[in-house]
This record gives C-alpha cells, structure tokens and sequence, in this order.
C-alpha cells in the first residue's frame, strides 16, 4: 500500500514530462554551450550567474567549467526541490546536467579558432545571441540550467518579474568577480553582453512577434467597430465603462492587431473621432483556441457586453 502510494505520485510526475519540451532543453544547452566555449572561454570573456563562476574556477585552478557547473549545482538542486514544482526541476536537471556535458564535449572536440580578440564588440554580441536564444529556448519550455536561473524562475513564478532583467542583476555581482582574472575593459564587454543577451531572452521566451492592442473610449464607438471589423477584419469586444468623475456610462473598444496596423488603425479611428481617447499596448502572444492571431484574421465577431 505504502508502494502504490508512493508509485502514483511519481507516475504522475513522469507523465506530465514532454519529450518535446526536452529535445528543445537540450537544444537550447547547447547552443548556450556552444556560444560559452568559442566565444567566451576562447575570447577572455566572462558571463554572468553560475556560468560566470565557474569560468572564475577555471580561470584561477584550471578546473573543467562542466564539471564545476555540475558539482555547484547539486545543493542548488535541494533547494529547487523544494521552491520549484517537481517537473519544472525535472526539466532544471535535464537543462543544467546537459549544458554541462556540452560545456565539457564543446570544450574538447568542438573549439574552433577564430581569431576575433581584436574585435570584442562583435565578441560580445555574438556570445550575447547565442546565451540569450539558448537560454530563451530553455526558459521557455520550462527548464532552466540551474544555478542563478533557478532564482530567476523563482521571482518571475512569485512576484512577476522578468526573468532577464532578474538574471542582468545577478551577472553584475559575479561579473564584478571577474576582475580577479580580467581587466576592467574585457570586464565592460561582458556587462555589455550580458545586457543584450538579457534582452534576446525575454524576447525568446515571450516571442518574437509582438501584437498591439488597442482600447478606444469615444462616443461614437459603434461606427468605429463595424469599421475595423468590416475594414480591417479584426474582432473588436465592447465592454460597459463608467466615467471616474462624471459617473457617466461609457462603452470602452478593445481590439487586437497586428504591430504594422496600428498606424491604419488610429487613422481609422481619427476620421470617424478625432476626439476619441486611444491606448495602446504590447501584446507579446495571441491565441484563439489554438490559432493564432493571423489564422483568425477574417473570424471576427462582435461582442458586447452589457
């Protein structure tokens, strides 16, 4: 009995893993990986977080950066078990234990030598790509690769935070460290890279494509549904508003489009009501039962609420 209750928990566990999800993990490792041995390690460049750390190891004690990453992560791992759901750590060991194996085969057998010290701009942008879509991809599908990216889950799970800008804090703290093997320029550079990489994550994990949405108060809101739905061919919704101070009712307008539509859009609105009140807002995924917002393009409908 004591079995069967311990079994189905962990079968449940297991059965919520996507091998999708791992494959993508894995990809990501190793493009991060990948980025960290021929750009960083092969450039004096540092990094921020735990990867950051363990270049400081290898940089005084000539200890293999995979290794190290591995070993440091293992506490890190106990206390993921408890602040983190269990497959999201599943996915954490997957996504730290693979970038270290990456970090140690790439290391070997995958270093290519491209002479590029004298231009560590391009040095620094290119680590900065590959770190941030190889960690994108990890952040996104629910791994991370340990270490300060378990922090990173953490404050974005709890209190909302963006996991680029969270990691960005942390990398200054340890890339400030760096100095004991680097000097303050190629110290600069790392910032700099880290930054941008900061950016590409959030932009991975979010995606790339960002919508626009739009709510319109204007007296004249009728006319300018039918108008963007006839028109444009975007479902607009009419929500039932009351004004802060008059009290009065108002119908507020909101609508989704596509970034390159706004201009046409508020030139729509301005011909029907030069005074209409327009605010506009990023939208960084849209999805209509599976569909995206382009595959719903002419299903449009009006909704309104009253």
């Amino acid at each position: 009995m004591i079995i069967s209750y311990i079994h189905t928990p962990i079968k449940a566990i297991f059965s919520s893993i996507q091998l999708k999800n791992i494959l993508l993990i894995l990809c990501g490792s190793a493009i991060y990986a990948l980025g960290v041995v021929n750009l960083n390690i092969a450039n004096d460049l540092s990094e921020g977080g735990l990867t950051g750390l363990t270049l400081i190891i290898f940089a005084l004690f000539n200890i293999d950066p995979g290794l190290s990453n591995l070993l440091i992560n293992i506490p890190l791992f106990l206390v993921g078990w408890k602040l983190v759901g269990h497959r999201m750590l599943i996915y954490t060991i997957v996504g730290a234990a693979s970038f270290s194996l990456f970090l140690s085969i790439f290391r070997q057998y995958l270093m290519f030598d491209i002479p590029l010290k004298d231009d560590m701009i391009l040095v620094a942008l290119f680590a900065a790509v590959f770190k941030g879509v190889g960690v994108g991809v990890i952040f996104r599908y629910g791994g991370t690769t340990g270490g300060t990216d378990i922090a990173a889950r953490i404050g974005n799970k709890y209190f909302g935070w963006s996991m680029g800008k969270t990691l960005f804090i942390i990398d200054i703290m340890i890339i400030t460290s760096s100095l004991l093997y680097l000097n303050y320029r190629e110290v600069m550079y790392t910032l700099v890279s880290v930054f941008i990489a900061s950016r590409v994550i959030d932009i991975v994990q979010q995606g790339a494509y960002t919508a626009k949405s739009v709510m319109i108060i204007s007296e004249k809101n009728d006319a300018i549904a039918n108008k963007l739905a006839y028109d444009m061919n975007r479902g607009v919704t009419l929500w039932g508003g009351k004004g802060g101070y008059t009290g009065a009712q108002k119908e507020v307008l909101y609508c989704v489009v596509n970034r390159n539509e706004i201009f046409r859009l508020k030139s729509t609105i301005n011909h029907i009501d030069p005074s209409a009140f327009i605010a506009v807002s990023d939208v960084h995924e849209v999805s209509i039962q599976g569909y995206s917002l382009d595959e719903h393009r002419n299903l449009w409908k009006i909704d309104k609420e009253k």
